[in-house]
């Protein structure tokens, strides 16, 4: 392992990107990955961070990374984060720092160490929610902004189909099995998904240990939702939100999703008038974004932000 030159980053190279080990502000050892640093033709413009959601971790985002960052055109350096207790991050001994305000504080010692000031990013489910907090704390650290089927309100009935997916979700066998049960899960909500696309959504899922395949995060994670009541509105978060307004903002949303309702969406249209839409067809909650012409929506959104600092 190869100290870094940022902070206390430390990386260790692999095939086509960089596994990058930080530490959080409370000495928790935390990981990203890192696309394109080396490269200069990056250089001149915004790099992307990448934020994923509640259970899941840096390599949702490993074959859209690949792609933006090896863009013929314009090429962008990509990083995504793995946030405690998850991936290839620390697990927390204390379950109560599984929240989105101590997730936020671990993205800016991230960023800080790395090196990067200001960057588009992209938020997936609880990724977008940390950059509701981001909006509020620290804006400036970003140029623009995707939502990935996320947004200031949050459907009690996609949360509860997530809360009670994560809570039965049974232990595959092997890996034609992870994929078998994610299809049964989710192909409701995922038509546009191919056989080979299950098999690479498990590779994202699962991880293999002791020669099980077990989800690849803290069960304690899970605590969090277990004191949720849904039988009540959940809190809005329409402030921040605005504040995410004030600069480039993309939100996509999955044909079929639960957690990101149509009716939210046309009203954050109506409050940010500037925002842009998508809606994907053949996915739900929430869409995978090296699929279905995803990275083609976002390099071009991308590449409209880079327009707009131009001038």
């Amino acid at each position: 392992m190869a100290n870094g030159k940022t902070g206390a980053a430390a990386t260790i190279e692999t095939g086509g990107f960089e596994d990058v080990f930080f530490s959080a502000s409370d000495g928790l050892k935390l990981h990203a990955a890192d696309y394109g640093r080396n490269n200069s033709a990056t250089r001149d413009r915004l790099p992307v961070v990448c934020l994923p959601g509640l259970t899941r971790n840096t390599r949702d985002f490993d074959d859209l990374a690949r792609v933006l960052a090896s863009d013929p055109k314009t090429p962008r350096r990509v990083v995504s984060f793995d946030y405690r207790g998850r991936g290839q991050s620390g697990w927390d001994k204390d379950p109560s720092r599984y929240n989105i305000t101590v997730e936020a504080e671990d993205v800016l010692s991230g960023m800080a160490a790395l090196g990067l000031e200001h960057a588009n990013f992209i938020g997936t489910s609880r990724g977008g929610l940390i950059m509701h907090v981001l909006a509020a704390t620290r804006p400036g650290v970003m140029a623009a902004g995707v939502l990935n089927d996320i947004g200031p309100v949050i459907e009690g009935a996609g949360l509860a189909q997530i809360k009670a997916y994560l809570s039965r979700m049974p232990k595959p066998k092997n890996w034609d099995d992870a994929a078998q049960i994610l299809s049964e899960a989710h192909a409701k909500s995922f038509p546009a998904l191919t056989e080979a696309d299950w098999r690479d959504f498990a590779r994202a899922v699962y991880v293999e240990e002791d020669g099980q395949l077990v989800a690849d995060y803290d069960p304690k994670l899970l605590n969090g939702l277990k004191g949720i009541d849904l039988s009540t509105p959940l809190p809005t978060l329409w402030p921040q939100f605005d504040g995410l307004g004030r600069m480039p903002l993309l939100a996509l949303r999955g044909e079929h999703s639960t957690l990101l309702s149509a009716a939210t969406l046309l009203e954050m249209k109506q409050r940010v008038p500037s925002l842009q839409t998508e809606t994907i067809a053949g996915h739900g909650h929430a869409p995978i974004l090296h699929l279905s012409g995803i990275p083609e929506i976002l390099t071009r959104f991308f590449a409209s932000v880079d327009k707009q600092n131009r001038h």
